[in-house]
């Protein structure tokens, strides 16, 4: 049994600050090292259930997140950016499981420090006329591999999302109530170490219930950027077009093309200023 995890830092109990997501605060330290112990949690349930390989993606901004020296001895870490499937690098078919910890609402909805992929450069993605977050990004990745998620960790509005998005047979593991977009209710860590470990337990031991998120062929993507600008760079790429306002299309056969199509353009629209 072999369980992948991607691991981003906005639903980790007790982050609700933009200080606590990067640089060189106090604040920063500390939330790393909150969402190692979630990792470990995570995976100390998957491995309660029998898992045998359990390797950590992670997947927040850096990607240089997660402290090695504190993570579990028999937990594998992929690090460091750019790297191919970016949130999802390193998953395939040998995985029959993902796990999605600390993961946030996507752009637009409530919840604590919601947003998709990019908080200066996407509005929105839609995958085949369907709204999607991170989550759901995350989900369809893993579903071309045949791979069904089956946990998600973060605030109540996530985890929410993800039940709306994937079904009962996913775990959810609320490890702190949204107040605002900066402001949360948490779980203590160790209260929230709990919690992802039993529902990890639980996720691993239902396994045969848990479907992968699977996108229908010829997937189309639909990418509303931050402003114009943004969409006419992301269009120059070959087989993308504008159809309307700042939303650029891009459709293919393959899913795997529609989501490296996906990181090329974001990765385009990013040269353009947010503030013009």
């Amino acid at each position: 049994m072999n369980i992948y995890i991607s691991a981003d830092l906005e639903g980790i109990a007790g982050v609700v600050a933009r200080d606590q997501l990067g640089g060189t605060s106090e604040n920063y330290r500390r939330a790393r090292k909150l969402m190692t112990d979630e990792v470990n949690a995570a995976a100390l349930g998957a491995i309660d259930a029998g898992a045998d390989e359990v390797v950590v993606n992670d997947s927040h901004a850096s990607m240089t997140n997660i402290l090695i020296e504190d993570l579990h001895e028999e937990v594998r870490l992929i690090s460091g950016q750019p790297k191919a499937l970016s949130m999802m690098a390193g998953i395939c078919s040998a995985y029959d499981m993902a796990f999605l910890i600390g993961y946030h609402a996507r752009q637009g909805e409530r919840g604590t420090l919601s947003h998709t992929y990019s908080s200066t450069t996407i509005g929105q993605f839609k995958f085949n006329g369907q709204v999607v977050g991170e989550l759901g990004l995350s989900a369809l990745i893993a579903g071309y591999f045949g791979v069904p998620i089956g946990l998600v960790s973060g605030d109540d509005a996530v985890c929410s999302e993800g039940k709306e998005l994937l079904g009962d047979s996913v775990k959810l593991a609320a490890v702190k109530k949204n107040l605002a977009h900066r402001a949360a209710e948490s779980l203590g860590p160790l209260q929230a170490g709990r919690l992802i470990r039993e529902q990890a337990r639980q996720a691993v031991s239902a396994k045969e219930s848990a479907k992968p998120l699977i996108l229908k062929s010829p997937a189309t993507l639909e990418i509303t950027f931050l402003n114009r600008g943004m969409a006419e760079e992301a269009s120059l790429m070959p087989g993308a077009e504008i159809v309307s306002g700042s939303t650029v299309k891009f459709t293919h056969p393959d899913t795997r093309e529609v989501i490296a199509g996906l990181e090329v353009m974001v990765t385009m629209a990013m040269s353009i200023p947010s503030d013009i």
